[in-house]
């Protein structure tokens, strides 16, 4: 079956159709008035992304670690917090711990046994910093997990531990015995700071 369109539909199509021929899109014109728009729209595009990439470049410099060391430091802490990856040597008894770095590193890290005031030895591990193998001392306090990091360094001994925070970590850096030392944990800074002064007393 078919069925004719009555008369008012049909005019009533015809008119818009007609309309839409006569009256072109307006925005379809802002770019041809002139050649002004397109410049203005670019300029405006290169602002946007200057500004955008420099508030970005200055966030990111703001939250990042202000040396490459610090940086290495904590993305190591962070990568041993993957399962598996904490120590190489698990043990809390110190004579295991400090002879298995003979060999490995070129000094002896201290590894003194602080269970009885709340932070046990778990172990330890080789790590790769500034480009040599450094000797990691692994402890804990409740859930938290401290990199003691050392390596041999050169010039006076600094018994005040300088702190830094990123990303919600604490990093304390010393030096120790002739050690360069670096703590780190997501531990609170008091208690960390507890920690560095009866590691390095």
């Amino acid at each position: 079956m078919r069925y004719e369109a009555p008369d008012v539909l049909k005019a009533r199509i015809r008119a818009s159709l007609a309309d839409t021929r006569e009256a072109p899109d307006q925005r379809a014109l802002v770019p041809l008035q002139g050649g002004r728009a397109w410049p203005r729209m670019v300029a405006a595009a290169a602002v946007v992304a200057i500004v955008s990439s420099g508030l970005t470049f200055a966030a990111l410099r703001e939250r990042a670690p202000s040396n490459s060391t610090e940086q290495q430091v904590l993305a190591s802490h962070i990568r041993s917090l993957i399962p598996g990856h904490l120590t190489d040597v698990a043990s809390n008894n110190q004579h295991n711990v400090k002879p298995w770095f003979n060999g490995r590193v070129n000094m002896s890290p201290d590894v003194p046994r602080l269970d009885s005031l709340g932070f046990p030895l778990i172990g330890g591990r080789l790590d790769y910093i500034d480009g040599r193998n450094v000797a990691v001392v692994v402890y804990m306090r409740r859930q938290h997990v401290i990199n003691v990091f050392s390596w041999p360094a050169s010039g006076a001994p600094e018994q005040v531990a300088k702190s830094s925070s990123s990303n919600g970590y604490h990093l304390l850096r010393a030096r120790h015995n002739g050690l360069d030392v670096w703590i780190v944990s997501d531990l609170n800074e008091a208690e960390l700071k507890d920690f560095a002064r009866l590691l390095m007393p």
